[in-house]
């Protein structure tokens, strides 16, 4: 009886034991899964906004992720892979949270691309690889235009982000002979000079470009036009120091822009501000070498020009050929006006603060009694230093039209290396100085010039 019940007792335990193992190979079905927020419509130009910029990992967003290799993309820096990119984009465009990614490992050249909307919102061009232009003016093709590579056309709430490069291939495009100084002997030739823009957006809102770095552009390596509702955080921008031409971020005819926590060093402005720009907010940016952040030119062949509410902060200036600029050319019309200058650290720069309503590409102007109003201009907590060869403070303002109501506070400058330089240049400029400057700016004038009011009425746009 005893052995029966033993038997017994093995066979139901093996029975268990076959039962256990028997379950543990079955497939559980997966939890759902977890909703995804939606896309933000706008993007808000503030320092405390951080966009989305990676590729989700849920599996549920594998179908919107278009990867330009899955679209015969080779990547070995010289196939063309244009007509892969140009798919991919398709298909990325048409689906909503779409991402068209440049996978990393890889160098992948396109030509002269417009990548146009309108498009489902969210969409994203996510570079983790190095993308680049055909190399050198020699190999541009000739069907193609000479003054824009990538271009961003009618796009609404769009990311250009990604931790990879995109490299501009400028240095072919800086030597030609009609560059400045590139002639013989230091000339520079006439004719033709187009060179091509690395990236633009024009027409377009809500757009947000992070995490990148851009570089060695044949001219302005970044240019928003016609834009309302631009993010710009967290970018890298270099190029040579006498690379000619190569702004690292320029604006004109955009709205509502912020541009934030990042480093560009090249052979022209950090950021140039054009005309048609209103409500620009700029901090935390480290700039140089370079010519430093400039609102101009302005002015040019007599046009008219509106540039307003321009703040300028908590921002690194070093070894460039100027600090904060604004430039006008004699002839024109309009106003700036609200420009806000503020904690700003320089480090041998030439031309600290500078206002030059003189400016002259050529140096074959011809004076002209009408300008371009700047007023309401104010300088705060400007400290560092500055190169000896040019007085750090410069306002060079018009005959006709004098800059008023220009503030200064808590500037103090001194000579990176020589002698105090102790002789600001300022001419027909009005403001105030709230407290004493170093060096002493006993050139502005008080006040306001006589006949203000036609004054207003003369730089008040239109």
């Amino acid at each position: 009886m005893k052995i029966f019940l033993v038997i017994l007792l093995l066979v139901n335990w093996s029975n268990v034991e076959g039962r256990y193992h028997y379950h543990k190979k079955q497939k559980k079905a997966p939890p759902p899964a977890p909703a995804l927020p939606p896309p933000d419509p706008i993007i808000s130009p503030t320092p405390d906004y951080t966009p989305i910029v990676s590729v989700p990992s849920d599996p549920v967003q594998e179908d919107c992720v278009f990867d330009v290799t899955d679209y015969g993309a080779i990547g070995d820096g010289s196939t063309d892979d244009t007509a892969a990119f140009v798919a991919a984009w398709k298909a990325a465009c048409a689906v909503e949270s779409g991402t068209l990614l440049v996978p990393s490992g890889c160098t992948f050249m396109i030509t002269s691309t417009i990548f146009s909307g309108p498009c489902k919102p969210g969409l994203v061009f996510q570079v983790d690889g190095i993308l680049t232009p055909p190399a050198g003016p020699d190999c541009w093709p000739k069907k193609d235009s000479a003054r824009q590579w990538l271009v961003f056309y009618k796009l609404n709430n769009m990311t250009l982000t990604g931790t990879g490069t995109i490299e501009g291939n400028g240095k072919d495009w800086w030597e030609l002979p009609c560059k400045p100084h590139r002639g013989p002997n230091g000339s520079t030739l006439p004719g033709p000079c187009d060179s091509p823009t690395l990236i633009r957006f024009f027409m377009s809102s809500n757009l947000a470009l992070s995490g990148l770095r851009i570089q060695n552009s044949p001219m302005f390596h970044v240019k928003f036009d016609g834009c309302e509702g631009v993010f710009i955080d967290k970018v890298s921008i270099s190029s040579p120091k006498l690379s000619p031409n190569t702004d690292g971020i320029h604006i004109e005819n955009t709205k509502s822009v912020g541009i934030y926590n990042s480093m560009i060093a090249n052979g022209d402005d950090c950021i140039s501000i054009g005309p048609g720009c209103v409500d620009v907010d700029i901090e935390a940016v480290t700039c140089g070498p370079s010519h430093g952040i400039s609102i101009g030119s302005l002015g040019v062949h007599n046009s008219e020009a509106c540039v307003s509410n321009i703040s300028v902060r908590n921002v690194m200036i070093h070894d460039s050929d100027n600090g904060v600029r604004i430039k006008t050319w004699q002839g024109g019309a309009g106003s700036v006006t609200a420009i806000a200058f503020e904690n700003i650290q320089m480090e041998n720069v030439r031309n600290c603060a500078i206002i030059d309503q003189y400016y002259c590409a050529n140096k074959n102007c011809v004076n002209q009694t009408s300008a371009v109003y700047v007023r309401d201009i104010t300088y705060r907590n400007i400290k560092g230093t500055y190169d000896v060869r040019s007085p750090p403070i410069h306002f060079a303002c018009s005959d006709t039209v004098a800059c008023t109501n220009i503030t200064m506070s808590e500037v103090e400058l001194l000579p990176f290396e020589g002698e105090l330089v102790d002789d600001p240049f300022c001419w027909n400029a009005y403001g105030v100085q709230e407290t004493l400057t170093i060096p002493p700016i006993d050139c502005l004038r008080d006040g306001m010039p006589e006949s203000v009011s036609d004054k207003y009425l003369y730089g008040e746009c239109t």
